[in-house]
């Protein structure tokens, strides 16, 4: 039978580990930010950089942090970049094991958000599903008596062994914005790495593969018409916190996402459930 235990790291953050025949992962309560999960006798699925030191009120610098109510940058100046979910304590709601998959729903409890930033009445959720592979939903429902829009993302980052040895395939047909140019059009179905790419994909298949020296890792996504496709390279990497000058060399940042025209307006009463599911392909 496999186990679900809250645990606390040293440094305070709380945290659910989860440990199955299938898989062994790591959910903190803060940020509802999944930073570790490998499926048994594979390697990891998420990356997270040595340098970050797990303190409260910072997100972690890997796996999945949830970029909520918004993703990016606010029109407000002081609007905190990536909205303020991932620095928010979740409340743990249900916990299901069957079959050594192991089902886990998370809630942003209402005194946690900040209504000088999100002034609707609104609930959101983050749904994980472990076995051999990893599904996180990020579900939105409208409570309010009025139209709500929102954009949002999946943070994931993946660990990826040699950047210039990543190929990143699925986004033919595609188009992108990047540093603020744009859109253009993808004219190849695969993208490589040799300097910084910060890329806002829409119109994208729901698939991609991240083919890396250590095999092919599958992400998909529902719901989502567009993803961020992210390494920061040389110069940003030295201007980052919580991440070495010599990480990009190890990770990249594939997000599902809903921006730009694909964000997300919700109806009163009206819901939206954002997946992207992970795994390593197998034959």
């Amino acid at each position: 039978m496999g186990s679900v235990t809250t645990q606390k790291h040293p440094n305070g953050l709380e945290y659910v580990s989860i440990d199955t025949q299938l898989c062994q992962a790591r959910i903190f309560m803060q940020g509802a930010q999944i930073d570790q999960f490998v499926p048994k006798g594979k390697q990891p699925l998420l990356w997270v950089s040595s340098a970050d030191d797990y303190q409260p009120g910072n997100g972690i610098r890997g796996g999945i942090p949830v970029c909520w109510p918004w993703f990016g940058t606010h029109t407000h100046p002081d609007y905190p970049q990536h909205g303020f979910a991932r620095n928010k304590v979740w409340t743990l709601d249900s916990v299901n094991i069957h079959d050594q998959i192991v089902d886990l729903v998370f809630s942003l409890p209402k005194s946690e958000i900040d209504q000088q930033y999100w002034p609707h009445n609104t609930e959101v959720k983050v749904l994980f599903t472990l076995g051999e592979t990893l599904s996180v939903s990020l579900v939105n429902t409208n409570l309010d008596d009025h139209e709500v829009t929102l954009t949002q993302a999946l943070h994931s980052y993946f660990p990826i062994g040699d950047i210039h040895k990543l190929s990143v395939s699925g986004f033919n047909g595609s188009q992108y914005i990047e540093f603020g140019e744009g859109p253009f059009q993808q004219t190849a179905d695969a993208v490589e790495f040799t300097k910084e790419t910060d890329r806002v994909y829409t119109h994208l298949a729901p698939q991609q593969t991240l083919h890396t020296p250590h095999g092919s890792i599958v992400v998909s996504r529902e719901n989502s018409h567009s993803a961020v496709l992210w390494n920061p390279w040389i110069a940003k990497s030295a201007r980052l916190s919580r991440f070495n000058n010599d990480d990009y060399l190890t990770m990249v940042c594939l997000e599902a996402a809903n921006v730009l025209e694909d964000k997300v307006v919700l109806a009163p009463g009206e819901s939206h459930r954002l997946t992207t599911r992970i795994g390593w392909l197998t034959a």
